[in-house]
């Protein structure tokens, strides 16, 4: 197939939908479809033999920490045209998705649409939360023009099927399970992690670093637990802010990791532990667990899904966060616990390679392409 996808953030962005829209592009060409990927600007026109087409960005400073937004220009219809796609597949639509999305309508190309983030949740943290309304209102037009509409679990497809967005599917989870492994473990990570102070149990978080991700819960970490380090790695619009909070705890901001070094990141840590409320999945949960990490993250419908058959963590309630510090205390009491979770950790991981997400999208993307045949 020819499958054209028009996402709202592309490399040089690192967050769980680059991740996921990377790893999936790189299964399709393994396999012999051809890709054509339109996202805004700053990434390199070709991504490991993939064409990239790119549209000017804008951003608005207090709006998501002032993330650009690809322009919906009609360009993108030149681009779909020169390409002729077989499927039009757009990630994440909201504004650049628009023109992918109409462009995609305006040629009769089948369209699927996948939704990552929670765009109306977030807008709280900005408050603009009196926006909530009409984002939905948006999200529903763009997502109701699609064949179908992925989601990335049982839960967030309830949640968008709730607000009006038809055709809900479950676009099945995925992990790189060779490039994240317990064999990374690095004592050279561990020091890095810890500004010297391997020795220290670490608590690992990896994610953006904003208030939306709910950081100041891990403040709790520290009450009555010591020998423990905490390492953020990431970047984001808050950093400035939660320097300041963590200020007087053994905290470690690390900055931005990729590749060989997150997954040693992962590796070397004793524990992953996850804040947020208002993720769609929460891919770095799966990373962190295809690592070996035992996992302590806040209550949510997504956390309950993962962790809750798989016994590779625990989960603490969000209003609650001095919860967490009694968790780690009940963990740090007992190693061997912590050993058994992190070992279910990995096997729950092992089922989540991207063979399995990538052969239901190729039926999804076929199913596509058969309604609109039959409407012609």
């Amino acid at each position: 197939m020819r499958i054209a996808f028009v996402t709202e953030t592309w490399h040089p962005s690192t967050d769980g939908v680059v991740t996921r829209v990377t790893q999936t592009v790189r299964e399709l060409k393994r396999r012999g479809h051809e890709i054509l990927i339109v996202a805004p600007s700053g990434g390199d026109p070709v991504f490991e033999g993939m064409a990239v087409k790119s549209v000017p960005t804008f951003s608005v400073s207090f709006v998501y920490g002032g993330k650009p937004w690809g322009m919906p220009l009609p360009r993108v219809q030149k681009f779909l045209d020169e390409f002729h796609p077989d499927v039009v597949h757009v990630v994440n639509p909201f504004v650049l998705g628009i023109a992918g999305i109409y462009a995609a309508k305006r040629r009769h190309y089948p369209l699927v649409a996948s939704y990552h983030t929670n765009i109306a949740q977030y807008a709280e943290f900005y408050h603009l939360g009196f926006t909530k309304p009409a984002i939905w209102g948006i999200l529903r037009m763009l997502h109701n023009q699609a064949a179908f509409n992925l989601a990335t679990s049982e839960a967030i497809m309830r949640d968008i099927a709730q607000h009006g967005i038809k055709n809900a599917r479950v676009w099945r989870r995925g992990v790189d399970l060779s490039g994240f492994h317990p064999r990374h473990r690095s004592e050279e990570m561990r020091e890095a992690l810890t500004e010297g102070h391997g020795d220290r149990l670490i608590a690992l978080y990896v994610g953006r670093i904003a208030k939306e991700k709910g950081l100041e819960r891990l403040l709790s970490l520290f009450l009555g637990n010591t020998g423990l380090h905490l390492a953020l790695v990431g970047e984001g619009p808050a950093i400035d802010y939660f320097r300041e909070r963590f200020e007087n705890t053994p905290t470690t901001f690390v900055g931005r990791l990729l590749g060989e070094e997150l997954a040693s990141a992962y590796a070397s840590a004793d524990f992953f532990v996850f804040p947020s409320t208002t993720e769609t999945l929460g891919l770095v949960l799966l990373e962190a667990m295809a690592s070996g990490l035992p996992i302590i993250a806040a209550e949510s419908a997504p956390s309950h899904e993962l962790i809750d058959s798989s016994g590779a963590g625990k989960l603490f309630p969000s209003t609650q966060p001095y919860q967490l510090a009694n968790l780690v205390r009940e963990l740090l009491q007992n190693p061997d616990e912590l050993a058994e979770l992190g070992r279910k950790a990995r096997l729950e991981a092992e089922k989540w390679g991207w063979k399995e997400p990538t052969d239901e999208l190729e039926a999804l993307y076929k199913q596509a392409i058969g309604m609109v045949k039959v409407v012609q």
